[in-house]
């Protein structure tokens, strides 16, 4: 029994100290954006741009396990703030937005917290850009709330479901009790090991930029709630890929697709090329030589494919 208690006790101090280390990687950063409020969610976007917009506004929508310093270092809102308004979101739970636990994340839910931040922001029918996971929650977005949707660009998305190992590997945090044993003792210190080989396989064949090294906040990945919600988008990648997928025929909207050739996380082939045989109209680019994070590689290649979609 004394072991026991030993044990819990050097757990509880453990998790405290993970709590201690994930608010000072806070403190020590300060929110880039604003907050706004949404269906009881506290949301932190990037609003930049507008003074001269000489087309609908864009919405970016970011990766799993990213936040909204992944569009910024990449130099992609600075070009397009130059002729719309820009707002780049933290999806729920990545960066500073909450993830409250009185629902369950999928890529639908997370798309109507976007419609109703649309709405809230004033923004009408924008161009929605959607990187990775992101990509799977602007299809949603647009299948479910079309009205609220001018247009898609959807780079090095996941559309249909496949055998996905980091699926796997990366869900168990989300499994409720486990799961917060997890978070809170060997996930982040694990976290922090896996992170680097992580982001230079993203980036692959390409070096890692240094204003990405520079300005993404790294240790805010880390943190327990942010590792939750990497948990629980990892889970819910497969499922619904297989549920988004059958419904791409209801798409009704103009559709710009973009992939890096060499991508190491996502086969062009097997989703960005087959998303376009599916979608009657739509333009697909392909960058040569560009792997995961094509907004890095050609910022102004994803940029003119934003600004040349035609709005629904």
């Amino acid at each position: 029994m004394s072991r026991l208690i030993t044990l819990a006790a050097a757990a509880g101090g453990f998790a405290l100290a993970t709590w201690q280390a994930a608010r000072g990687a806070e403190r020590a950063r300060a929110a880039p954006g604003r907050f706004i409020e949404v269906d009881g969610v506290r949301l932190h976007i990037l609003d930049r741009g507008g003074a001269v917009a000489d087309g609908p506004p864009v919405v970016l929508l970011h990766g799993n396990g990213s936040m909204v310093e992944d569009f910024d270092s990449s130099g992609l809102i600075d070009l397009l703030a130059r002729h719309r308004r820009v707002v780049a979101i933290d999806r729920p739970g990545f960066g500073r937005s909450d993830r409250p636990r009185d629902r369950d994340w999928t890529p639908e839910a997370q798309a109507a917290l976007v419609a109703t931040a649309i709405d809230r922001l004033g923004l009408v029918r924008p161009i929605v850009l959607g990187h990775s996971f992101g990509a799977m929650v602007a299809m949603a977005l647009a299948l479910d709330h079309a009205s609220k949707v001018g247009g898609l660009v959807l780079a090095g998305g996941y559309y249909f479901p496949s055998l996905r190992a980091d699926a796997v590997l990366f869900s168990p945090p989300a499994i409720p009790v486990v799961g917060d044993v997890i978070r809170y003792t060997y996930g982040p210190p694990l976290g922090r090991a896996m992170a680097k080989p992580m982001i230079r396989r993203m980036f692959a064949p390409l070096p890692v930029p240094r204003r990405f090294k520079r300005e993404f906040p790294l240790p805010l990945t880390v943190r327990p709630w942010q590792i939750r919600a990497v948990a629980e988008d990892s889970a819910a990648m497969v499922p619904a890929a297989r549920r988004l997928s059958q419904r791409i025929g209801q798409l009704h909207l103009p559709v710009a697709i973009l992939a890096g050739e060499e991508d190491r996380i996502v086969s062009p082939k097997r989703q960005a090329q087959r998303l376009h045989a599916m979608i009657p109209g739509s333009r697909l680019v392909l960058l040569p030589g560009a792997g995961h994070m094509i907004h890095h590689a050609s910022p102004a290649v994803v940029e003119e494919a934003v600004l040349t979609l035609s709005p629904a």
